[in-house]
């Protein structure tokens, strides 16, 4: 098999080989560009904590130990903020011996602070599959800042499988922007392609948002129905600096746009904690053909999702705080991110979860 991520039109074959497998068929909405959205399962297990299931032990096993109660979401549950729960998903996997996997959430999911990280039995790491693994996938969930209703079916996680190492090196990054620009401006490359915080807006002293500390319960399928105000603090600056609370949730945005190339998928890593104590603490999956003229976009800028840790910080316009990493795709997806898909993100600029409308 070609070195890379695997595209969509390889995705299809796997699931019609029994590599991906679940009880109700794959549907074609979750089959992305570059990456499979996972479905929640139909229960939901409260644990005491998060954990791994480690070497040579499944994750049922472990849930003997951790689990408190057992909930059924066929008609709809409330996972509540600061909890943690276990909830097995629909597909499981098969894997041949040169195809691995990273999972990662969403960006809907990873804008409302939801920590959602999928593990596996004899798993070791969160997120990360290895070659050859056949058995169950399961999804942990913690709300950090809102409550959230849940059902069968939802797709919070997304899973990307690749065959070999496909990361792009220094070099090879500087030589594609080169030919073609990546990112709006100076292209920072050092082990990836770094991007740095808006805080002085084009337009306005909007500069981001930070979650409530106290609001109600969202539900995951209502698109465009609460209130923004009613969950989230705008921040406003015209000092291009703002403070970071400890514990608090913050949503901002890149200041440069970012382009991904038909033939490539790009990852967000978080930068090294020695910038200070905060940490853009989700990372996320960039589909080919995100922000890229081919496919409806001229470059589309990061959504940046903050957690402050130790002590008040104070956050400059223009710092570093992220890196992209591109990888090469085994072959160029049939469909691109933005194109002819329903792509929420494309062409974004600071930007809520779908689920919120600005009034």
């Amino acid at each position: 098999m070609t070195p890379g991520i695997l595209p969509d039109s390889a995705l299809r074959a796997m699931i019609a080989r029994g590599e991906i497998l679940a009880p109700v068929p794959v549907g074609e909405a979750q089959i992305q560009p570059a990456s499979l959205d996972l479905r929640l399962g139909d229960v939901a297990y409260r644990v005491r904590a998060s954990f791994l299931a480690g070497k040579a032990t499944r994750v049922a096993d472990k849930l003997d130990d951790f689990g408190m109660h057992r909930m059924d979401l066929k008609g709809g549950a409330v996972l509540e903020k600061g909890c943690v729960y276990l909830v097995p998903l629909m597909e499981s996997l098969a894997l041949p011996g040169d195809v691995s996997a990273v999972a990662n959430a969403k960006s809907s999911t990873g804008r409302l602070d939801l920590l959602t990280r999928v593990i596996i039995d004899g798993g070791t790491e969160f997120d990360h599959v290895p070659a050859g693994y056949t058995g169950p996938l399961y999804a942990e969930i913690c709300p950090r800042s809102f409550s959230v209703l849940v059902r069968p079916g939802m797709r919070l996680n997304q899973i990307r499988f690749r065959c070999g190492d496909a990361v792009l090196s220094d070099a090879e990054l500087s030589a594609l922007n080169a030919r073609e620009p990546l990112v709006s401006g100076e292209a920072l490359i050092d082990d990836g392609l770094g991007f740095s915080v808006d805080l002085n807006p084009a337009a306005g002293d909007l500069v981001g948002y930070r979650a409530k500390p106290h609001t109600g319960v969202i539900d995951l399928e209502k698109i465009g129905h609460y209130r923004a105000r009613d969950f989230w603090e705008e921040l406003r600056t015209r000092e291009g600096r703002i403070i970071l609370d400890p514990g608090a949730f913050y949503i901002l945005v890149s200041r440069e746009a970012v382009t991904i190339p038909p033939d490539y998928a790009a990852e967000m890593a978080p930068y090294i904690a020695m910038v200070g104590e905060f940490r853009v603490h989700y990372a996320g999956f960039f589909d080919p053909g995100f922000g890229h003229g081919t496919a409806g976009g001229a470059g589309s800028r990061g959504v940046l999702e903050v957690r402050c840790h130790e002590a008040p910080f104070v956050l400059e316009h223009g710092q570093v705080v992220g890196r992209l990493l591109y990888e090469r795709m085994a072959a160029r997806p049939d469909r691109l991110y933005g194109a002819g898909i329903a792509s929420n993100y494309q062409g974004q600029g600071l930007k809520l979860a779908k689920n919120f409308r600005t009034e």
